[in-house]
């Protein structure tokens, strides 16, 4: 968070940073569908406000996820579908038992270049690539594919695509993660009912957690409250795992 401070702090005020996290959280509630092409991040505030607020929640959140879920710590090889900034899948690898190497994918190559950032902080084995969501290439199973905040910017028939290949290998770890909002319902619950099937699980989050400082100062600036963060998942073990098939699980609450 201090590089990441000293960084996008350089040429840019407080409040030019704190006006985009509101710019950045309309656009994630109103305008969801222009995120697949990632306009929101085309000017330095909204990149600065992405890196160094919400990817830090995202990595808060899934830093939760990963640890609650059995099975979730053996990954040789992550494969991170629309990383952003790479905070997600980060938060997934340095969690491993053993650190994996772990792959971004992204079309924007800003985000690239803020993911390579990431991975050589966190001292991960990383590398990126320039490439859709729809079309990446995959390595040989098994590994742990991630998609995190970036299925539900899709379009309808992109996702099934997506998801279909994914739910198809069926020896990678697959960890899904997108908000808690009505705006994704119109899959999710089907979804949900597909990992389960496949002997997988859905969950819904809620987390306090303690916020990086600059995180909570441009939370109260821009007159948001993530004093608790939320979220839901669907997790597939791979079949190799010796995890159980999993039921619904109920909502968690740590606290």
């Amino acid at each position: 968070m201090d590089a990441l401070e000293a960084r996008h702090l350089a040429d840019l005020t407080f409040r030019e940073v704190s006006r985009s996290v509101r710019a950045l959280s309309s656009a994630y509630v109103e305008r969801r569908l222009a995120l697949a092409d990632r306009k929101p991040l085309s000017g330095r505030g909204k990149r600065a406000a992405f890196a160094m607020f919400y990817a830090p929640l995202h990595y808060l959140l899934v830093e939760h996820i990963v640890r609650s879920l059995p099975g979730a710590g053996v990954a040789h090889t992550i494969i991170d579908l629309g990383c952003g900034t790479g905070a997600a899948g980060a938060a997934w690898a340095i969690h491993c038992e053993r650190t994996p190497a772990i792959i971004g994918i992204d079309r924007n190559a800003w985000a690239l270049g803020e993911t390579v950032q990431t991975y050589r902080m966190f001292q991960l084995r990383g590398r990126v690539r320039h490439e859709h969501i729809q079309t990446a290439r995959l390595p040989k199973s098994p590994a742990g594919v991630l998609a995190a905040f970036a299925l539900n910017e899709l379009a309808d028939t992109d996702r099934e695509t997506v998801l279909e290949r994914l739910i198809r290998r069926q020896q990678d770890h697959l960890l899904i993660v997108e908000p808690i909002a009505g705006f994704v319902a119109r899959w999710w619950d089907r979804w949900r009912d597909r990992f389960e099937a496949a002997g997988g699980r859905g969950d819904e989050w809620r987390l306090t957690s303690a916020l990086p400082p600059i995180v909570a100062q441009l939370d109260r600036a821009a007159g948001l409250d993530h004093r608790e963060l939320a979220g839901r998942s669907l997790w597939r073990p791979g079949r190799s795992s010796e995890q159980e098939p999993h039921r619904r699980a109920p909502l968690v609450r740590a606290m």
